[in-house]
């Protein structure tokens, strides 16, 4: 237990089965509120988010991928082959032992390991068991599978990233795996818990990836189902202010590499205007700006009928301002702005942020020091935290045999042997 005390999920045991995004990340909100999860890995397929980038400069191997010690940190590391005979045994025997069990691999899969929710009933029938397959557990899709970037375009989200005359462009990560699904999984997963507590009974949790997306898409089927209208892209455009969008400022001295060798840090900032009368104070930071003495601009509706030309005759203003002066000129004035921030700007510079505490840096026995993402949400009695950075690969398999699973050191040898553990 740490010394802020005892926290929600104190107590808690995940089984997590789960790999690469959507299903660590929801292990891993589980662990900074206190539950023990125990991550199953494979040497037989290693989770492609230890040996993909970013990682530090001159290191390899498994333990040095940055998402996955993002992802995993706070939990155990068993290795556990499933494809040997065996390794079902193993697993059923941990999860007779767990409260919770982690998936977002395809029903195939699950069915062919045999842990179907009716077949992990057998050994716990109390278990919480949450499946996160990319398409649900039926349907024609079902044995689909994919990663946030599949979603992003399957659900409509792609169709509205961009600009109205120019291809979808997505948001350019997988998106949906970082915010939208684990957090659905782990309401779940709590709510099932809660559940349990009150009436000793376990249940099946089922999240389509698929749905969990779709249900963000609400505006856009409501303009469709009740109007008619099929939504299209609109850049960074609103429908009900203007200016709305993103304008480039003087640029900074770092950043990427220009043709001519050169290096540069772009800044831009957002702005978002709502009333002729925050277009009064924007005119009045713009000072002597020709568009501010315009009359095109003078309405909200002038300047969405000539928006093309407000938001050119802005980027050539802005230009000549540095991002953060602009930004703090436009707010002390009553307007919406603020930096587009990069990675150096919310790691480094971001006072708010830091101040929050919000990234923590944890000593990680391969990768030294790193950032990590504190705990999502803060409570005040029972904080969560960050105890321990991710786990080597397969560091604690002989921990957990032994400890959790009850092997002797003899069996835990010749599973090994087997090739069941590792």
């Amino acid at each position: 237990m740490s010394d802020a005390g005892a926290r929600p999920l104190d107590g808690v045991r995940v089984a997590d089965f789960s790999w690469f995004g959507a299903g660590p990340i929801a292990g891993r909100t589980l662990a900074d509120f206190g539950a023990e999860v125990i991550r199953i890995e494979s040497e037989a397929r290693v989770d492609g988010l230890r040996l993909t980038q970013p990682q530090k400069p001159g290191m390899s191997g498994y333990n040095v991928g940055a998402y996955f010690n993002n992802y995993n940190a706070g939990k155990a590391s068993l290795l556990l082959n499933m494809g040997a005979e065996g390794g079902r045994e193993v697993a059923l025997r941990l999860i007779e032992r767990s409260d919770v069990f982690l998936s977002n691999l395809t029903p195939r899969v699950i069915e062919r390991w045999g842990l179907t929710y009716e077949e992990l009933c057998e050994v716990n029938p109390a278990i919480i068991a949450a499946y996160q397959p990319m398409q649900g557990t039926f349907g024609p899709h079902r044995d689909f599978l994919g990663f946030g970037a599949v979603l992003t375009p399957v659900t409509g989200i792609s169709h509205l990233s961009g600009e109205p005359d120019r291809r979808p462009v997505g948001v350019g990560t997988n998106y949906p795996d970082y915010a939208v699904n684990p957090g659905h999984t782990v309401i779940a997963i709590l709510a099932a818990l809660r559940h349990r507590r009150r009436t000793g009974e376990g249940q099946r949790i089922e999240l389509a990836q698929l749905e969990s997306v779709a249900a963000t898409m609400g505006p856009s089927l409501l303009d469709y189902t009740a109007n008619g209208r099929n939504p299209l892209r609109k850049g960074n455009r609103s429908s009900w202010m203007a200016p709305h969008g993103i304008y480039r400022c003087r640029d900074g001295a770092r950043g990427a590499v220009h043709p001519d060798g050169s290096t540069v840090r772009e800044r831009w900032i957002a702005v978002a205007v709502r009333s002729d009368v925050e277009w009064s104070a924007f005119c009045e930071v713009a000072g002597d700006a020709l568009f501010t003495q315009d009359e095109r601009f003078a309405t909200l509706l002038g300047r969405r009928e000539y928006e093309d030309a407000l938001n050119q005759a802005i980027g050539a203003w802005a230009a000549d301002w540095e991002a953060t002066e602009l930004v703090e000129a436009l707010q002390a004035a009553g307007v919406a702005a603020g930096v587009v921030q990069d990675a150096e700007d919310v790691c480094e510079h971001d006072r708010h942020l830091r101040q929050r505490g919000f990234y923590e840096y944890l000593d990680h026995p391969e990768t030294g020091v790193s950032l990590y993402d504190g705990p999502i949400v803060k409570l005040h009695a029972t904080p969560g935290e960050l105890v321990a950075p991710a786990p080597l690969f397969g560091e604690h398999t002989y921990a957990v045999a032994t400890e959790i699973l009850g092997y002797s050191a003899e069996e835990v040898a010749e599973l090994t042997a087997a090739g069941v553990l590792a």
